[in-house]
């Protein structure tokens, strides 16, 4: 995720950033200023076409299909965007729960607990590293913190890792309990937290595993093409080859929030509008230590 001040407005209006819409597009600007400039040159100067020919009329179904196209990228941009936030909010719970159950461990189990202590300030860290490897589709065993009680050779890697570690995590409370370590009272203060880890991993699946629907994803594309393919044939006679520049924005405009939807929409990746997954992980990590060492 790119920091930045929402404030700076000249700074960014000349920025750009290897995501950024324009060097995703070029090839498809360029091909519809190619296209622009063949159909005006055709209109004006082979055929030879006046400014009164019906062709002209073109123009009214724009005005007409303004409207919709506008609300079907409002759409598509809300949807987008609410994935991205609901994401957010995820991650933002998992930091949240895994600080509160460091701070209950680290207040139910005494100094003395050494071993138990580094196995839960190892793994509750561990489990978020590898949320957001599961959500990538990876695994990175360089960022797995082994520990006396649970090493990463007992970790299936062809398995639900985060499933496993959570797993774990639980197994290790529940034998404390079992043998007199922590008081069944204390698994209902600690119940919570455990189970949210399983509950925000389920959230983060269901955004990552269901996009929009494919119908509304391919409709919105053909909209815009067909929209911008029309478009030179009805202001051509207005604008004459000034249609060219005036096309390749319009379509710029249009694809760009079509681009930025599908870059949003999944934001677990490693694009440059993705959540900071890495500094929110890194963040538990403190955390847990901090409070449990």
């Amino acid at each position: 995720m790119i920091d930045y001040n929402p404030k700076e407005w000249f700074r960014y209006i000349f920025y750009f950033q290897k995501g950024d819409t324009v060097r995703k597009l070029t090839p498809l600007i360029l091909t519809i200023a190619v296209y622009s400039t063949a159909v005006a040159y055709l209109l004006l100067i082979h055929f030879k076409l006046k400014e009164n020919t019906d062709l002209k009329n073109i123009s009214l179904m724009h005005s007409l299909l303004g409207f919709v196209i506008s609300m079907l990228l409002v759409f598509r941009t809300n949807t987008a965007y609410d994935r991205w936030w609901e994401g957010r909010k995820q991650w933002g719970s998992l930091m949240n729960s895994s600080r509160n159950l460091a701070m209950k461990l680290g207040a139910l189990l005494g100094k003395e607990r050494e071993v138990e202590r580094t196995f839960f300030m190892k793994m509750i860290p561990n489990y978020a590293f590898a949320l957001k490897n599961h959500l990538r589709s990876g695994y990175r065993p360089a960022e797995f913190e082994d520990s006396e009680l649970y090493p990463k050779t007992l970790l299936n890697v062809h398995d639900h890792i985060p499933n496993q570690i959570a797993a774990a995590i639980f197994s290790k409370v529940f034998e404390l309990q079992k043998n007199g370590t922590l008081l069944p009272e204390h698994m209902i203060v600690l119940n919570h937290e455990l189970e949210s880890f399983t509950n925000i991993c389920g959230a983060c699946e269901r955004i990552k595993n269901t996009p929009i629907p494919l119908s509304y994803s391919s409709f919105i594309k053909k909209f815009i093409f067909i929209y911008c393919l029309t478009l030179p044939i009805g202001y051509v006679f207005s604008l004459h080859f000034l249609v060219v520049p005036f096309v390749m924005f319009v379509f710029y405009i249009l694809a760009s929030l079509e681009v930025i939807a599908e870059e949003i929409e999944d934001p677990f990746g490693e694009d440059s509008n993705d959540l900071p997954m890495e500094r929110i992980c890194h963040g538990i990590q403190t955390s847990a230590r901090a409070l449990l060492q």
